[in-house]
């Protein structure tokens, strides 16, 4: 009987979705439909989520992604780019090196979650997080934007600030989606689909707006620009809508509190259905290696034969790219979320691989033999990456979503984004060792195109971890049944944690 009403309740929620977000099949049966249906569709979608899950969460989605994110991490990858070329004037494998210190942040994410779930501050779990990343990421960037000749030491410790900030927000925005994604998990597509919409759009504008900015004020200056977003993670802890916690007895409370969520992460990576998607998506990121800093100093380099882009034209087709990537979130949300995981996973991650070959034909210029000139090409090459790569990397995130506990989401979630941010980071230092290992170097690129090779094959290399992947569709809940019906960590606050667990069949993959 349980079974039979969630389901009930579920169906009835796919179809307020598909209804607010004018699915074609009920534009049908509306009478009419056209073009303004269409104009509006956006809106009767935005405006469902925020009557779903409130208007504050969903602002909330939309400023971290969006701007703290999308804008902020754009505007970043463009201006840092510049800064370590031109300011500190390092070698391509030493600046993907220094990357992954960027990235520790990141992989620290189950810290972040664990303070977000068990440490409240003054009874609010998620508040003071933003409004501590807000302060963090502003006096980072001002520091690097304000000090001249900063060595290259407090370089990387405020560019470390700028992505710790930027971590802790998102950590605490995606606990706050996950627990929405286990009170309402056929909500949860059109969570991602808002999360990564919102920082394609960022996105767009950052990339837009860097090229012109650092042509005008200099790669230090431009860098200024990533205080802006910080500062409204300030406005964003003092707004966003949180129910205060009983404050009774919560220092005795904490430690037991650490223990049980880390004792929950270990009992609940040890099923199949958990480790297994995890594993893949790791592999998914950790084979595909980053030759990122050898191609842009590249494609920058003045010296013919050499592409030569100016600051404003590789603004302008990371730009375009961030356009190409919202057309693959859309290309997500209106066929593809209601594929399996598995088959969608599979599709994808060949296309990534056959896309590479682009950057391999772009870097060995047969787009040149082609008749194809490198303006045109490289933008081609970018639009097609970043819809391929949206479109690989949304069901990652879906599927993340559906493998956290109730009561623990922030920081099961924050593990699993700490896995991939591993893998993302082994990416990284796996593309340094390549680069150097090939001698490519700010002047010299004769073996570039070898490690762009290297790097599609790897990519390749994923499908054969495939079935580690479960069958099931995106809307279906994976965890088994004693994790979905377990209590709520001690201490949680019963108005606030204890959530409507739905006890439906369990969805295990056949092969687990």
């Amino acid at each position: 009987m349980l079974e039979e009403e969630e389901e009930e309740r579920i169906a009835a929620l796919e179809l307020d979705c598909r209804a607010a977000a004018g699915s074609p099949r009920e534009s049908g049966d509306v009478g009419g439909g056209g073009w303004a249906s269409q104009v509006l569709e956006p809106v009767r979608w935005v405006r469902m989520l925020c009557r779903e899950l409130g208007a504050t969460f969903v602002a909330g989605v939309v400023l971290v992604y969006g701007l703290s994110q999308g804008f902020a991490g754009s505007f970043f990858r463009v201006a840092s780019d510049y800064y370590w070329k031109d300011v500190q004037r390092v070698q391509p494998a030493t600046v993907q090196f220094l990357s992954i210190f960027f990235f520790i942040p990141w992989v620290l994410k189950p810290l972040w979650g664990i303070m977000t779930d068990v440490f409240p501050v003054r009874g609010y779990r998620r508040r003071p997080y933003f409004l501590f990343a807000g302060v963090l990421g502003t006096a980072s960037a001002a520091i690097v934007a304000m000090v001249n000749g900063l060595p290259m030491t407090s370089a990387i410790l405020s560019f470390v600030g700028i992505s710790t900030a930027v971590a802790i927000a998102d950590v605490t925005i995606d606990a706050c989606i996950a627990k929405n994604g286990i009170d309402k998990p056929a909500l949860v597509p059109d969570m991602q689909s808002i999360c990564a919409f919102s920082s394609s759009l960022g996105a767009l504008i950052g990339y837009a707006t860097s090229g012109m900015f650092v042509h005008h004020l200099g790669p230090q200056g431009a860098l200024g620009v990533m205080a802006l977003p910080p500062a409204m993670l300030v406005f964003l802890g003092l707004f966003i809508y949180e129910l205060k916690m009983n404050q009774h007895n919560v220092k005795e409370k904490v430690l037991n509190k650490v223990h049980m969520a880390v004792k929950g992460m270990a009992q609940t990576m040890k099923y199949p259905v958990v480790w297994k998607p995890s594993l893949y998506m790791f592999l998914s990121l950790a084979l595909s290696i980053s030759t990122h800093e050898g191609q842009f100093y590249w494609y920058t380099n003045k010296e013919p034969p050499n592409p030569g882009f100016s600051q404003e034209f590789v603004g302008m087709v990371h730009a375009i790219g961030a356009v190409a990537s919202m057309v693959g979130v859309l290309v997500y949300h209106k066929y593809l979320k209601d594929y399996p995981f598995r088959s969608i996973l599979f599709y994808a991650q060949l296309l990534y691989g056959v896309s590479g070959l682009l950057d391999l034909t772009f870097v060995l210029r047969w787009n040149l033999l082609l008749g194809v000139p490198d303006a045109v090409f490289v933008t081609l090459e970018e639009c097609c990456s970043r819809v391929v790569g949206r479109v690989r990397l949304m069901p990652m995130m879906v599927l993340s979503t559906k493998l956290c506990p109730p009561g623990a989401e922030g920081t099961f979630f924050a593990l699993l984004m700490c896995i991939d941010s591993v893998g993302m980071l082994a990416a990284k230092a796996g593309g340094a060792a390549v680069l150097r290992a090939l001698r490519v170097t700010r002047t010299d690129f004769g073996r570039l195109w070898l490690a762009v090779l290297v790097r599609n094959l790897l990519r390749l290399s994923t499908l054969a971890a495939i079935t580690l992947v479960p069958t099931a569709d995106q809307t279906d809940l994976l965890l088994p049944r004693d994790l979905l019906v377990g209590s709520p960590p001690a201490g949680a606050n019963d108005h606030e944690e204890r959530l409507q667990l739905a006890k439906l069949t369990d969805h295990v993959d056949d092969d687990a």
